[in-house]
């Protein structure tokens, strides 16, 4: 688990650093808003994939007495943290183009502004499709981050295009409306990766599904005869559960005791579960 995430993340932060050089060269040679914009979109890229490599390390982290359940909260910390350094360039993006729209600049369009923007969407859906299998496998909040931002830069990718194109068709306006557009995929960015990892920091409760897969968990124990309450909130990207479970009040406390480590041991097995807290009531 450990060597796929850093993995990923060392290789999504490569491809980032890669295809910000390649698109500051393109938005240089054409001084196009668009084209400048997708850079810069690539620059918080690398931003994004250092704090999420960085978070992916502490995550993995032994508990420690500082620390005793853990790391996981570094991971959402990180993008949540991202997510506000991504609204600050979106909104000086949109800023720029405006300028550009009221004052059209000169821009200088090629065939390798095209490739470079082309490669850039190939990359990119790449990059995707890797990311959302990884952290799906994993349940990594910081890499499905990374693919949700992955996918916007396809979408900006696109809008870069378009933006060139217009300005070739002699519709100068058109590179700032694409400039705007792009910085609102950014910004868009920062509010789909910051919405779930606020539920992470908030310490939100598991879904229905999981509250009875736990409960139907629990109910499998031999000696378990039933649930009277089932508590759950969120500590970094993973659930912590409080259960009460009903056992014979005429067996001995060693076997009650047995009973709710079994309990325990059987729902810390769920891929989403990282302590459970076994509270045992007789009856």
């Amino acid at each position: 688990m450990a060597k796929s995430l850093k993995r990923a993340a060392n290789l999504t932060l490569a491809a980032n650093i890669f295809l910000f050089l390649i698109k500051a060269f393109a938005g240089i040679i054409s001084n196009s808003i668009a084209v400048i914009s997708d850079a810069i979109n690539s620059l918080t890229d690398i931003i994004s994939s250092g704090a999420i490599l960085y978070s992916v390390k502490v995550s993995l982290k032994k508990p420690d007495e500082d620390h005793q359940f853990g790391h996981n909260a570094a991971q959402p910390i990180a993008v949540f943290l991202v997510a506000l350094f991504t609204a600050v360039v979106g909104i000086n993006l949109i800023e720029e183009s405006v300028l550009r729209i009221l004052t059209p600049y000169k821009t200088h369009i090629n065939a390798t502004v095209y490739l470079i923007l082309a490669a850039t969407i190939l990359i990119k859906l790449v990059l995707t499709k890797y990311q959302r299998r990884i952290s799906k496998t994993y349940r990594s909040p910081a890499l499905k981050a990374g693919a949700i931002d992955s996918l916007n830069d396809v979408l900006a990718s696109s809008l870069s295009i378009i933006g060139i194109f217009g300005v070739q068709l002699g519709l100068r306006y058109v590179d700032g409306i694409a400039g705007i557009l792009i910085a609102t995929f950014i910004l868009r960015s920062g509010y789909q990766i910051s919405k779930e990892n606020i539920d992470y920091l908030m310490g939100k409760a598991a879904d229905k599904n999981l509250i009875l897969e736990i409960a139907n968990t629990a109910l499998k124990i031999e000696g378990v005869k039933g649930l009277n309450e089932l508590k759950s909130h969120y500590v970094g990207n993973k659930f912590h559960i409080e259960i009460h479970i009903d056992v014979d009040k005429n067996i001995s406390t060693e076997m009650s005791h047995r009973i709710g480590l079994n309990v325990q041991k059987a729902i810390s097995n769920l891929a989403e579960i990282n302590k459970v807290f076994v509270h045992i009531d007789p009856v």
